[in-house]
């Protein structure tokens, strides 16, 4: 079942995070390493080993790139979590890093998770050089200024605007901000396999989105000790979301019809896809 394969993934990936960080020096960012990569869904890290199960990758094989993406990941939301981005104090349900221990400290973390992803993604271990210089590229461009940076920028700039932004310009934000490190996870498969990415990147598309929209609906009705964070900041803050703009029924439909196309987009990998099947369904009910 989708559930137990999920749990078995969350243990693996993290017994290799640690495994990671304990390979790196002792110093002042060793624990808060370890701090950050705690917890988590792991979805990402579930898109990997389950594309590169579709073409016979090994998870043993595969392991240190789905590592590498939850520490990008990892990275990505110590930063987010800054007071000069979104100013949380709450991730996962614990204090987020720079309230543990301070600002200075959680922007290195942030740093060294950073490059501790593209570490894992050049380990010998993931095949051939050349397919892994094209795994670590694609990291590059999903996390960098076409990508993941591009959308937290887009949305920092969104929250000083004149005027709310729209259904479109929000899709754009969220293709970069969410969609592309999700992207890059679905589609390592594929890369690591030097097989076609287009039926991988469709699913992933369909289900980044679909996956924000999720993360909207939740910021309206869910709880912090289910989501394991702060909610209502972003109706608090009068920003745009897929609800405001569509409604709680309407996001809710979008979303539904978002995970359809997900899951015709893998219909050439026949039961081979079954995992992600799930892993779309599961997108949309994380108590929404």
């Amino acid at each position: 079942m989708f559930e137990t394969r999920l749990k078995e993934v969350q243990r693996d990936v993290q017994v290799a995070l640690d495994a990671a960080v304990a390979r790196q020096p002792e110093g002042p960012l060793r624990a808060p390493m370890h701090y950050a990569l705690q917890g988590g869904k792991r979805l990402r890290a579930f898109l990997v080993l389950e594309s590169a199960a579709i073409f016979g990758i090994a998870q043993a094989q595969a392991m240190p790139a789905a590592a590498g993406v939850e520490a990008l990941h990892a990275y990505s939301l110590v930063h987010d979590d800054l007071p000069c981005m979104d100013d949380d104090d709450l991730r996962r349900g614990q204090p987020t890093v720079h309230v543990k221990w301070d600002e200075a400290t959680a922007v290195l973390t942030g740093d060294v998770l950073q490059t501790l992803a593209f570490e894992l993604c050049a380990d010998p271990v993931l095949g051939a050089a050349d397919r892994r210089i094209a795994l670590v590229t694609a990291l590059a461009k999903a996390s960098g200024a076409a990508g993941m940076g591009h959308g937290q920028a887009l949305d920092i700039a969104a929250e000083t605007a004149p005027e709310p932004l729209t259904l479109p310009q929000i899709i754009t934000l969220q293709a970069g901000k969410t969609g592309a490190l999700i992207s890059f996870a679905a589609r390592a498969g594929a890369i690591l396999a030097g097989e076609d990415e287009k039926p991988l990147q469709a699913y992933a598309e369909a289900v980044g989105l679909a996956f924000q929209i999720a993360d909207d609906i939740l910021d309206v009705t869910g709880c912090e000790k289910a989501t394991g964070k702060r909610v209502g900041k972003d109706s608090d803050a009068g920003k745009a979301t897929f609800v405001s703009l569509l409604g709680l029924d309407g996001a809710r439909a979008r979303a539904d019809a978002l995970i359809c196309d997900a899951i015709d987009a893998v219909s050439p990998y026949a039961d081979r896809a079954e995992n992600l099947r799930a892993a779309a369904r599961f997108v949309i009910s994380r108590e929404m």
